[in-house]
């Protein structure tokens, strides 16, 4: 605002010192301090000005050998990663750090910091290669140059970090340990200066020192980039040889430290790299290495790294609020990781074990890893979550189900795989019922879908006998475990509160539905099945007659069912089964019509007629009747 002059020389001065104080004022509250050379000269004068300003608000200026109140702390002034407030601070610090959660500030601060570490490490492999084609300097030479650089770097970092500069320190480290495993791996690959046993206890040196430096700092991306390095130094040192032992060995310490790491600190990531590494790791090694004469040793490293991986999200420090679910990198650790570890922990084993003279295992390791999954939910969770740890007891009741599922196609075939995944729906479903557990109810309708597909396509063909046989017999078991079902059902259906999505009443109703089908499938095969037998081989006219007579019989069938089932429908008062007999009903006026019109001969198709127009009037009659007052209700 411009300052033009008026009025007396007086009203001038007084106007002067209320701009001023107003300034100093604002000053004050932004943190900044006044220069005072004489203290008690600048409280008189401060005092003098509050006094000659007019205004009633005006407040006297603090002396400056009393600090004035702090002014609210602002995000320019948070010093980063220190949590300390400083008034100069916004022009020590970048200018990303007044955007820490933007697009802009993620790209500059971090993904620049990445693909910078990335750049760095290639543009140093380079040099090094460079060296070496132009003779410029001698083998040791090259590898104390980049040792003393690597050090230089991580030393140098230290110097940032003091100053706030935490990622970037970060990255400088990266950076020089990347630089130590370089020249490492070049002293022993390239120069051949020093053994394998030397440059891989230097690198374990490197490794533990990151490590070390992670805990100290509480640092989750120095453990990362300690974890990359550990999980990297094999591959570095790699001599071409077979080291199962020593190779394993090893990993299963990093894994070991990763899972000490996690327990202590909240680094759920951890567990991801080294997951991967040793995934990586093993597959490796077993494309290149693995033979039959080694799946003792082999099977008991799997074994070791598969209870590593499912016992951390046990042990995982995550830390929640009250009522709050994990997200991000806790909720894959709880989630995706226990998943991922028990698929290829079982992969592994069924492909050591499917073998010619060994495959007799492959279902009784499935049936261990769900009784080990079963013992798992009684295991506490670590930190918070042992308050509720129903999404990890969940997930391991969920894989100890799946794997008994598996185990019956591995060990059972034909009618006894339909049988066992049907037998293992209704056990899940009574668990459910007696323990309220919603979880167990959609694993049994799994089970149940794997037993009807097994049912329907891999059972084994009926013999000539007619209803007992073993086709037949499967039938009836799943009708009687869907029996079982729609009783469990009915019952549970009477205390439940919520009727909504997969509720009991529901279930209920679907197993009488799939009852129905399965009665009406079943017999139909079984006349299917009875005429064919009777028929004649390669004789047009006996197997003319045989269609005539089953086609009879399914119409026949067809209608009695459904006489059968409207009879129990009036009798129960259910308009469920009254609907489906009128389904049913409807379906057998549509074949006789459509289809024993022109394929039946004269005399069944009279007889067809009449018992179907016998068969609807008496329908009708009893509609008619009322008996149940449908009219009056004005619905059924």
């Amino acid at each position: 605002m411009e300052f033009t002059p008026s009025g007396s020389l007086e009203e001038q001065v007084a106007d002067l010192r209320r701009r001023a104080f107003r300034l100093e004022e604002a000053l004050l509250a932004r943190g900044a301090s006044l220069p005072v050379e004489e203290p008690a000269k600048s409280s008189a004068v401060a005092q003098s000005v509050a006094q000659s300003i007019p205004s009633p608000q005006a407040q006297p200026v603090q002396s400056a050998s009393k600090p004035a109140q702090a002014a609210p702390t602002r995000p320019w002034t948070q010093a980063p990663f220190t949590g300390q407030s400083s008034a100069g601070a916004a022009w020590n610090q970048p200018a990303s750090s007044t955007h820490d959660g933007s697009l802009e500030s993620r790209i500059g601060s971090q993904w620049f910091n990445r693909i910078g570490i990335l750049a760095v490490l290639i543009g140093m492999a380079w040099f090094i290669k460079f060296a070496i084609d132009n003779q410029w300097i001698g083998p040791l030479g090259r590898i104390l140059i980049g040792l003393v650089a690597g050090a230089g770097l991580i030393a140098w970092s230290e110097k940032f970090r003091g100053k706030g500069f935490v990622i970037f320190s970060y990255s400088l480290k990266a950076i020089g340990s990347g630089v130590l495993y370089l020249s490492l791996w070049a002293a022993f690959s390239v120069y051949q200066l020093v053994p394998s046993g030397a440059a891989f206890f230097a690198m374990i040196v490197v490794t533990a020192f990151n490590g070390l430096m992670a805990w100290v700092q509480d640092a989750e991306l120095l453990a990362l980039y300690a974890i990359v390095g550990g999980i990297s130094t094999p591959v570095l040192l790699s001599t071409g040889e077979n080291h199962e032992i020593t190779l394993f060995s090893y990993l299963l310490l990093i894994d070991l430290a990763v899972l000490i790491l996690v327990a202590l600190k909240p680094w759920s990531r951890l567990l991801f790299v080294a997951f991967a590494g040793t995934i990586l790791m093993v597959t490796g090694w077993w494309i290149g290495y693995y033979s039959a004469d080694q799946r003792a040793r082999t099977s008991l490293f799997v074994a070791l790294f598969f209870l590593t991986f499912a016992l951390a999200p046990r042990l995982v420090r995550i830390e929640l609020q009250e009522g709050v679910e994990p997200s991000g990198w806790n909720a894959l650790a709880m989630l995706v990781l226990p998943a991922l570890n028990a698929g290829l922990g079982f992969l592994a084993f069924y492909v050591l074990y499917d073998r010619a003279g060994t495959e007799w295992a492959t279902p009784w390791i499935a049936v261990l890893f769900a009784a080990f999954y079963l013992a798992m939910q009684r295991l506490p969770a670590q930190g918070k979550l042992h308050e509720s740890p129903a999404l990890l007891s969940a997930l391991h009741l969920a894989a100890a189900v799946a794997f008994l599922t598996i185990a019956i196609p591995l060990k059972a075939q034909g009618r006894w795989l339909t049988t066992g995944w049907l037998a293992e729906g209704a056990a899940l479903m009574w668990v459910a019922q007696r323990m309220g557990m919603r979880l167990l109810r959609v694993m049994a309708i799994g089970c149940f879908a794997l037993g009807l597909g097994a049912l329907l396509t891999v059972n084994p063909a009926a013999s000539q006998t007619p209803i007992f046989n073993s086709r037949f017999a499967a039938y009836a078991f799943a009708i009687g475990a869907f029996g079982f079902v729609a009783r469990l059902s009915l019952h549970a259906a009477e205390q439940e509160q919520n009727d909504s999505g997969l509720s009991w009443s529901s279930l209920a109703a679907t197993s009488v539905l799939l009852i129905n089908l399965l009665a009406l499938i079943a017999i139909s095969l079984e006349i299917n099945a009875f005429w064919q037998a009777r028929s004649v081989l390669n004789d047009y006219e006996s197997w003319r007659a045989s269609s005539i007579y089953a086609q009879f019989s399914y119409s026949a069938f067809f209608m009695l069912y459904g006489a059968i089932l409207l009879a129990l429908g009036f009798m129960r008062r259910s308009s469920f089964l009254r609907w489906q007999a009128l389904v049913l009903l409807a379906f057998s006026i549509g074949k006789v019509f459509l289809v024993d019109m022109s394929e039946l001969s004269q005399g069944f198709r009279i007889l067809s007629f009449l018992v179907l127009g016998a068969l609807l009037l008496a329908v009708s009659f009893v509609y008619q009747r009322d008996w149940l007052y449908l009219r009056g209700a004005g619905k059924s």
